[in-house]
């Protein structure tokens, strides 16, 4: 089974019918079997705090949803993040793909790596770092643990995990 296709039966398996995205090359497989999936509503969006917007429009109308972002926007949702899916206490897994570590191609990927884990930090926000598919492992539990507190959780994704650039 592909990694791919793990991800979307774990997300499945826990109830989750609403998934937005916005475009990443590394996440592009994830993407194309949530599409796939007559079971999750998928619903692109243009950017994350607007793709956040609208999980927390399908959470308030009774779906468990899911973002499927890159690390390069973290600080374009904080507020998005406190405000609304925070202050609600709004369950929201978000699956990120973490650019700018180890054979990152892109140079300007690198400095928001550096600020990624401490801005989660920063807001409380439980993160889950895979490095490796075997990983991949966690993620029902990961899933299960965010709708039973009521809160974001982020499982960030990187080149490793993906295996390279």
């Amino acid at each position: 089974m592909s990694i791919h296709r793990k991800i979307v039966d774990d997300l499945v398996a826990n109830d989750i019918a609403f998934v937005t995205t916005v475009p990443c090359k590394q996440l592009a497989g994830v993407i194309e079997e949530v599409e796939a999936r007559p079971e999750i509503a998928h619903v692109p969006a243009n950017k994350e705090d607007e793709g956040m917007g609208l999980c927390a429009g399908a959470f308030m109308g009774g779906k468990r949803p899911a973002i499927i972002m890159q690390n390069t926007a973290i600080g374009v949702t904080i507020n998005t993040l406190v405000t609304l899916t925070q202050f609600y206490r709004m369950p929201l897994p978000m699956l990120i793909s973490y650019r700018g570590e180890l054979r990152e191609p892109v140079a300007c990927q690198a400095e928001m790596a550096v600020h990624t884990k401490a801005l989660l930090n920063q807001l409380h926000i439980p993160t889950y770092h895979f490095h490796h598919e075997a990983d991949a492992d966690e993620l029902d539990a990961i899933l299960k643990y965010t709708f039973m507190c009521s809160k974001p959780v982020a499982i960030l994704t990187d080149a490793t995990f993906w295996g390279g650039y």
